[in-house]
């Protein structure tokens, strides 16, 4: 009997830190329902267990995952494609209060773009391949994707490759402000873990606010996100990592954040 292997697999390299790596080699990562529906459960279990402070999703060496499963979607109808509100398993993933990062390497297509997207760092190995590509197959990026990259690179070049389909890579992505570090080849997760052991040793609540801070302010004229800003400032004070952090800055110390 052959055991089918696990398409998602969780590690734990840290106390503080959750892996989430995508594990369909046969089909180079392609996003099914279930592999979606174990991404979300997987995000939500890590932001409702206090210990985890980041998460990060990743995949091969040679692949983060080349598009959806379109083996599913082919002879779909649009009442069957509303039906899968696929969007509620990425919602999971931008909705998560503790920082998601994204390792890509090799091809990062179509919804595993998208995907990567939904994360708020996203570490590329140098070798990396970015694109949406969904123009070639008759329909649009609509995991996020064409909203995402007009707002990250500019309308004017999200339309050029939305509208081509054509791939792009690391170095080119970190230009447009897609991607937030290129690593060497292969060093994508060795990378993302180090920032994401970076940002665990961070106060747990100030960097789940900047993240909400951030995301909100970005939807909302300025005045209101200065405002959500000073709001959310003041509200650090009644923290015990905020009297911890500044004593121990007086003190010349290292401090020792706790999340309270």
């Amino acid at each position: 009997m052959m055991i089918t292997p696990d398409p998602l697999i969780v590690e734990r390299p840290s106390d503080t830190i959750a892996v989430l790596r995508l594990n369909r080699p046969q089909v180079r990562n392609a996003l099914n329902l279930d592999i979606r529906k174990r991404l979300a459960d997987e995000v939500n279990r890590a932001a409702a267990d206090p210990a985890i402070r980041c998460v990060i999703i990743t995949g091969s060496d040679t692949v983060f995952a080349a598009g959806a499963d379109i083996s599913l979607m082919a002879e779909a109808s649009p009442v069957e494609m509303m039906a899968r509100n696929l969007q509620q398993y990425w919602r999971a993933i931008m909705d998560c209060p503790k920082p998601v990062l994204a390792a890509i390497e090799g091809f990062a297509l179509g919804g595993g773009l998208e995907l990567a997207l939904c994360a708020d760092i996203i570490v590329a190995g140098d070798g990396a391949r970015l694109g949406l590509p969904e123009v070639k197959i008759g329909i649009l990026p609509g995991g996020g994707g064409t909203q995402k990259l007009a707002r990250l690179a500019g309308s004017k070049r999200a339309m050029l490759l939305l509208l081509t389909g054509r791939m792009f890579g690391a170095a080119e992505a970190q230009a447009m402000g897609v991607v937030s570090e290129v690593a060497p080849a292969g060093q994508a997760l060795a990378r993302a873990i180090e920032i994401a052991t970076e940002i665990a040793a961070q106060p747990p609540i100030a960097v789940m606010q900047i993240k909400e801070i951030v995301n909100a302010g970005l939807n909302a004229p300025l005045d209101m996100a200065l405002m959500l800003e000073r709001k959310a400032l003041q509200l650090q004070f009644a923290t015990d990592d905020q009297k911890e952090g500044m004593r121990a800055f007086l003190e010349k110390r290292k401090p020792k954040f706790e999340g309270k």
